[in-house]
């Protein structure tokens, strides 16, 4: 697929100010005819018959929708655990791209459990009565979020899991797109977050950097230029900072090259290599075991 139609998509589903009319009307008009534009459509969009690449019934895993306090209320989120999980199984936040919570991205929490971590997926819809059916709802309904609630959201989700079963945890996030953007906020609110990996997000303001006191590691997308135009920045404030991390540019990928309901966008082999990557990440800097609360003692 010509790069002139994904670059068009992502305009459109990044730009609060294109609607799916205007975005119809675009793409009929670089595609030269508006049956080439509806024969485009399918490829250019999500497909969520492919969401499901491991079952929600697989027998190593127990899957459940579960609430947890937020800073908004009730948040609704998907929990995924191994078969078994132990007092030292270290935790990971999966959050959502700008369209919700899905079946793609509960499908990711199910990859992250697989690989021996227990997986929340929050849905930042649930002030607004959840992800709905409808993408393009979804994306408005982003929209309306406030930012520093949300971010509060999440590092409620870190909250959540850190002591979950009543042991202490090891917590770390990934995030995609939109939710690349909060992992990377997550990193800079959350001093319990040990490992940050953000996926084609957008930075935190360099200022913001030395709150950084865990592990980051960030994935781009070399023909993202929307979000890689703040990378040297942020790679400068990471450094002067002194915060370890690592950076992966996929040089002629597109952005949300790791979401395999994409087609025009996706690239099986970038995704499988930044995934290992993530998952190595995570063992490295989450599987240490967590340091107990000292317990309280009574006074006589």
């Amino acid at each position: 697929m010509e790069q002139k139609y994904i670059d068009l998509y992502d305009e459109y589903t990044h730009a609060d100010d294109i609607d799916r009319r205007t975005f119809l009307d675009r793409l009929t008009k670089i595609a030269g005819s508006s049956a080439l534009a509806l024969a485009l459509l399918p490829t250019l969009e999500n497909d969520r018959t492919k969401a499901q690449t491991i079952s929600a019934n697989d027998k190593n895993l127990v899957t459940k929708y579960i609430t947890y306090p937020g800073e908004s209320g009730k948040m609704r989120a998907y929990l995924v655990t191994p078969k078994k999980v132990k007092k030292e199984t270290p935790a990971v936040v999966v959050i959502h791209e700008n369209r919700g919570l899905n079946a793609h991205i509960e499908d990711v929490a199910r990859r992250a459990a697989l690989a021996g971590f227990i997986a929340l997926a929050p849905d930042a819809l649930s002030p607004l009565g959840n992800t709905p059916d409808d993408m393009d709802e979804a994306r408005t309904m982003i929209g309306k979020l406030n930012r520093e609630t949300t971010i509060k959201d999440f590092v409620a989700a870190v909250d959540y899991l850190k002591n979950y079963n009543e042991k202490p945890r090891n917590v770390g996030c990934v995030g995609f797109c939109w939710g690349g953007a909060m992992a990377n906020q997550l990193a800079v609110n959350s001093p319990d977050m040990k490992a940050a990996v953000a996926f084609y997000g957008s930075q935190p303001k360099a200022e913001d950097v030395s709150k950084i006191t865990g592990a980051v590691q960030l994935h781009y997308a070399g023909l993202d230029e929307r979000i890689n135009a703040g990378i040297e920045d942020y790679e400068k404030a990471l450094k002067e900072n002194g915060v370890t991390y690592e950076l992966y540019k996929y040089e002629g990928k597109n952005h949300a090259f790791h979401n395999d309901t994409n087609e025009a966008r996706y690239d099986a082999e970038a995704a499988k290599i930044a995934w290992e990557r993530t998952i190595a990440f995570f063992g490295k800097y989450l599987k240490d075991k967590p340091k107990e609360k000292p317990k309280e003692t009574k006074k006589k």
